[in-house]
């Protein structure tokens, strides 16, 4: 069920009400004191952010130097009250020039006012989109000295934006170059054995995008999914294409996908936002190609002397190449000198997190050989526990999951023509192999 709250309060550190708002006639006025007598005097803030004291749950955040409390009776949805309350700082600080602390609340009493009555009704959360309060809730908050932002210009049709059903996108855009922009990022997280065998594997994606489109146009995005091809092989009555087909799990969508439409033909259809939006998250859990392949070895020579050997090969296409390649070598603490020859790249001793750093162009394959001199200690006579190896790198116009645009389709009643752009970039997430 949704939060239906009873009540919002907001307190400083000291537990100070702040401002505070009653939805619901189902808790007392005095169930703030609750709050600040069990929780904020008892120094149990950081334990649990929700808590439930006399038959009423508390959920609150602290966001800088201030406390956002919501007061619930039923057996609500604790998940949507803390997107709630994101989404709400977000809509003031659009408000207050980007700041929201002790000082914006006490200078915009009757602005935050007038938003909490907007944005919850009888305890249910409504529209949070600055971008639509701002067309019929004009008044402009004291903003921060600090704050550079513009302000908004007010948009006519402002019924029209709140009561139909395109909410994120107003009417009357005009350019004189109709552009879209569309990036597939995705981040490779990887743990690998010494010998080269994958332990664990994944991919998160996402699809950015940034439109510069003149009206209300409709696009239509086609990727090689595997449900995708499938339902448009089935609609065509012919055997789908053959190639390479990727199955997208925990998929999540912007609002602006229509996802009637996605459910019975499998395409991604929407009315884009105006500017950069992430359209869709995802994650592949097979058929990974991984960019890199790393075979480490090292070998403890007594007490004070190692030998590492590590071979780093680029397993995607010879066109292409890898940008901000860094290897990050574990060595122990008592490390006193490093001598190592790279047969590419550049590599250094950095006493500060304890490694060796290992940079060099893509497509090739290169070995790193080190010889480390250690301190020898007395006292240490626990074995180093040979932390993993870490890499970061970028690879441009690569997927490992191999995701691909078939096609993006761009409609507009007055049938301007467009120009697409499609990039696809590769990223290391947690991308680590055993020594």
């Amino acid at each position: 069920m949704p939060v239906a709250a009873s009540a919002i309060y907001f307190l400083n550190l000291r537990g100070d009400v702040l401002i505070n708002r009653t939805y619901r006639d189902d808790v007392g006025g005095n169930m703030v004191d609750a709050f600040r007598t069990h929780i904020m005097q008892t120094k149990e803030l950081g334990n649990c952010p929700v808590r439930q004291i006399g038959g009423c749950s508390f959920v609150y955040m602290r966001i800088s130097n201030v406390y956002i409390v919501i007061v619930v009776s039923s057996n609500a949805n604790v998940a949507c009250g803390f997107k709630f309350v994101v989404e709400a700082v977000a809509l003031f600080k659009s408000y207050f020039g980007g700041a929201f602390d002790e000082d914006a609340i006490k200078n915009n009493f009757v602005l935050i006012y007038e938003l909490l009555d907007e944005i919850m009704d009888f305890g249910y959360p409504q529209n949070l989109s600055p971008e639509i309060l701002k067309l019929y809730i004009t008044q402009e908050g004291v903003r921060s000295p600090f704050s550079s932002k513009p302000k908004d210009k007010p948009v006519p049709n402002a019924t029209l934006q709140v009561t139909g059903a395109v909410g994120w996108r107003r009417e009357g855009l005009s350019y004189k170059k109709n552009e879209v922009f569309l990036d597939i990022v995705e981040s490779v997280n990887l743990l690998m054995s010494s010998k080269g065998n994958v332990l664990r594997c994944d991919v998160t994606g996402k699809v950015l995008m940034k439109c510069f489109l003149s009206g209300m146009p409709d696009l239509k995005l086609g990727l090689n999914d595997k449900l995708g091809l499938e339902k448009e092989s089935e609609m065509k009555s012919r055997p789908a294409k053959s190639g390479k087909t990727i199955e997208l799990d925990d998929v999540t969508f912007h609002q602006c996908v229509n996802l009637t439409r996605f459910n019975s033909e499998k395409t991604v259809s929407f009315v884009p936002p105006d500017g950069e939006f992430e359209l869709m998250k995802y994650r592949i859990t097979e058929g990974v190609n991984l960019p890199f392949r790393v075979l480490p070895t090292i070998k403890e020579l007594g007490r004070t002397r190692m030998e590492v050997n590590v071979k780093v090969k680029s397993v995607f296409g010879a066109k292409m190449f890898a940008l901000g390649v860094v290897v990050k070598i574990p060595v122990p603490k008592q490390t006193a000198k490093t001598n190592f020859q790279v047969t590419t790249g550049r590599a250094k001793y950095n006493p500060s997190i304890d490694c060796l750093d290992k940079k060099f162009p893509g497509q090739t394959e290169s070995t790193l050989s080190a010889e480390i001199e250690l301190i020898s200690t007395m006292g240490e006579k626990k074995s180093w526990t040979r932390p993993p190896i870490q890499m970061e790198f970028q690879v441009p116009m690569f997927t490992a999951s191999g995701l691909r645009v078939r096609f993006l389709k761009v409609w507009e009643k007055s049938g301007y023509n467009t120009v697409e752009w499609v990039r696809y970039i590769t990223k290391a997430g947690s991308y680590e192999i055993r020594c």
